[in-house]
């Protein structure tokens, strides 16, 4: 690791010569002594402020050593976020996954690999990985053009899924010279309709995320206009085809697949031979934009995008998908049929296209998901269960009454040669899976825990929950909370966002209503602090228009009815609150959907929580297929804060277990469950109870997301689901279940 430092060095004017330098560090942290000399000449001391730059690679010391000097102070300073991991809950995957399906050792491999895939698919550990590919490829493309004095033609998008390509073209262009002077953009699409003073478009965050960056030519820049008016849009979309004709067509189309498997803004329904023209977006894509205008009322109800055909006559394309939100769509494009509900499958027509995708993204394809159908297998615990849920869900059948002719005629045979009969494979995973069902999931006090998921002791345990949002906590494993404050643990739940843009206003109103009625009940009316601020906020909500960001009263205001409905949870499951710890991390307080990346600050905070309980048990969010990725960013800071703690050898780790839980979007694969909690119906009912107690995330909340039912429901349907999973395969019968998987820090 090469690790840049910057500090100052005060001197003193008649500083003699520096003999050595001094810095100690290690892979734990950096310290760096700094020396402030002082010098006195005359009566009189003159300070200048020398910066100092160091590169440092595989160091132990490093010195500096001033001669004749009167006094020297050593300040030290740490500088953790040096060394910090930000984000280890993109590796989470690989603990399940072996690197020979996705990176394959020659063509021969691959060509077995990949016979269910109908487009090339390059697989990588990390978005990062994948990005810098595809900036590479792109790169590459440009710099030919540029021998050829040739115009390089790129058809880009905005939203999230490019971004990290495009850091890595910025990063190209400011450290390697990287020119984009000879480089034509066409903008993919553009919502409609606009307001002229528009920020929200998609154009504007393209250029905030790379055009602003590079030393393009504006006028090499073109996009579709979402504020024109209608009677103009069919022409003006046969001039935007005319003007990529006159350029020779597009050499580089980089797209993302939507939500309901669509390409630019080709919905399901688009034909094969569309051009560039107004389309209608349905709810999904609506609800997915809304990231960008605040609320589904303020976004547009249509766009103006490049059709399949535009698209499709571009001499390559990259597609790629990160996260496992887009697993589902991306199987369907790259093995399913060709076919206009899901028009990415188009790109299986085109030569040219490659699908890059990061381990999350590919967790649904053959070669990745079922394996066994396409190689032999590196067989192990996971990937064994995996199969035989598989077999059971194709059989219909539990998995003790599955039979050697079962496993022989589903591709299973190299079971059979491993365990010798069905009936050693079968009582091997029922007993597995059997051994993750626990009523006690802090651990059982005096009980033999040698086939539990959780240990005996210590007993009673202290406990951290950490909760994304507000609400998170009750919505993910509220009856294994309520479990575990019975069973008389020491529980602290961790807010760590104030979930403040969560709120609509609608609920700011309504509070301000009952504060304003109870200073003119009991106390005349008389608190000016109350009336002023009634009468603001009312004329800022008079006053607001699209896009406007609230205020910093108003975000506080909303944080605060967040915090209400938390402790009112809190007390209903019968937590003491002052264990109910708000983090309130800085990364979250934009006022703005996008959020800031994770920062030292984050970190911090959730670490010196640690510092304070030092818990012999953690929860955090694994639920990775967030939409909005709030409680990514927050699992990443837990589990940075969790390897600083590592590496600084804390003793309270050595005694802890960390559970990860899912929340509204998504269940952990039974194959990976390695603790499922039963809820009995009385326990569903307390934690529907719980998550009622938020009700400004009722009906009005703002992010519903594209499942129209609310958390309660969603919740509830999810842990019986998983109950019922469990039931089919022959285990015991329970009305729902919540499940985890243990984090074992890397």
């Amino acid at each position: 690791m090469q690790t840049y430092l910057k500090t100052y060095l005060y001197i003193c004017e008649y500083l003699p010569i520096p003999t050595c330098i001094f810095i100690q560090t290690s892979k734990k942290q950096v310290v760096l002594s700094c020396f402030i000399l002082c010098l006195c000449c005359s009566g009189t001391t003159m300070r200048i402020v020398v910066p100092f730059f160091a590169c440092f690679d595989d160091f132990d010391y490093l010195c500096v050593c001033y001669a004749n000097c009167i006094c020297i102070q050593f300040v030290f300073l740490t500088l953790n976020f040096i060394f910090m991991k930000t984000n280890l809950s993109s590796q989470i995957t690989l603990n399940r996954i072996s690197p020979k399906y996705y990176r394959p050792e020659n063509e021969f491999e691959r060509s077995v690999l990949t016979r269910f895939e109908k487009i090339p698919t390059n697989i990588y550990e990390s978005v990062e990985e994948g990005a810098k590919y595809i900036a590479y490829e792109i790169a590459q493309e440009i710099r030919e053009k540029q021998k050829k004095t040739d115009f390089c033609v790129l058809a880009l998008l905005g939203g999230n899924s490019p971004r990290n390509v495009y850091l890595e073209l910025i990063r190209m262009h400011k450290e390697e010279n990287l020119s984009f002077r000879n480089v034509i953009v066409f903008n993919l699409y553009e919502y409609y309709p606009l307001m002229p003073d528009a920020v929200n478009s998609n154009f504007n965050e393209l250029k905030k995320m790379f055009l602003d960056h590079v030393d393009i030519d504006t006028r090499n820049i073109f996009t579709p206009d979402g504020t024109i008016p209608k009677n103009t849009i069919f022409e003006y979309c046969r001039l935007y085809e005319q003007r990529i004709e006159d350029f020779g067509g597009i050499d580089i189309a980089l797209l993302g697949i939507g939500q309901v498997g669509n390409i630019a803004f080709n919905e399901p329904g688009s034909s094969l031979n569309s051009t560039t023209r107004l389309i209608l977006l349905d709810a999904d894509s609506r609800n997915n934009a809304i990231k960008f205008f605040g609320n589904f009322e303020n976004t547009p109800i249509s766009s103006i995008t490049m059709g399949i055909s535009t698209i499709l006559s571009a001499k390559k394309i990259f597609l790629m998908a990160w996260g496992e939100n887009k697993a589902d769509k991306i199987k369907q494009c790259i093995e399913g049929k060709v076919m206009d509900t899901i028009p990415a499958s188009y790109l299986q027509t085109h030569n040219h296209t490659q699908v890059v995708l990061d381990l999350s993204a590919a967790v649904n394809l053959t070669r990745i998901q079922r394996p066994w159908l396409v190689t032999s297998c590196e067989w192990n615990d996971k990937l064994i269960r995996s199969a035989i849920v598989w077999l059971c869900s194709l059989t219909k059948k539990p998995i003790l009454k599955l039979t050697n002719e079962d496993y022989n005629k589903n591709g299973l045979s190299e079971l059979l040669a491993l365990y010798g009969s069905a009936y050693n494979v079968n009582i091997k995973i029922f007993n597995d899976l059997q051994h993750t069902i626990t009523g006690w999931p802090g651990g059982k006090s005096d009980a033999d825990d040698t086939y539990r998921p959780e240990r005996a002791k210590p007993y009673p345990k202290r406990i951290i929950l950490f909760s994304p949002h507000p609400d998170d906590d009750v919505i993910s494993m509220g009856g294994t909370l309520r479990r575990l404050v019975e069973q008389k643990h020491e529980v602290h739940v961790a807010y760590e966002t104030s979930g403040n843009i969560a709120v609509s206003d609608e609920e700011v109103i309504r509070f301000l209503h009952f504060i304003n009625g109870f200073n003119q009940l009991f106390d005349n009316a008389d608190n000016t602090i109350i009336k002023e601020k009634y009468t603001e906020i009312r004329q800022f909500f008079k006053e607001k228009k699209e896009g406007d960001l609230d205020s910093k009263d108003i975000l506080t205001i909303k944080g605060l009815i967040r915090r209400g409905e938390a402790r009112t949870a809190c007390s209903y499951n019968n937590i003491p609150l002052f264990r109910c710890h708000f983090l309130d991390l800085p990364f979250y307080e934009t006022g703005k959907i996008q959020k800031n990346p994770i920062g030292e600050v984050d970190v911090e905070i959730v670490r010196n929580l640690f510092k304070e309980i030092k818990p012999h048990q953690v929860f955090v969010a694994g639920d990775l297929a967030d939409p909005h990725g709030t409680h990514r960013v927050c699992t990443d800071a837990v589990f940075a804060a969790i390897d600083l703690e590592k590496e600084a050898g804390a003793d309270w780790l050595k005694d802890c277990r960390i559970w990860m839980y899912r929340g509204a979007w998504a269940e952990w694969e039974i194959e990976n469950i390695e603790m499922a909690v039963p809820i009995s119906p009385e326990e569903l009912r307390a934690k529907r109870h719980s998550i009622l107690k938020h009700q400004s995330q009722m009906e009005s909340a703002p992010f519903m997301g594209n499942d129209e039912r609310l958390f309660w429901q969603r919740a509830e349907d999810r842990n019986r689901a998983t109950a019922m999973l469990y039931d089919s395969l022959g285990l015991a019968s329970y009305e729902a279940i919540e499940a985890f998987v243990e984090y074992i820090p890397l």
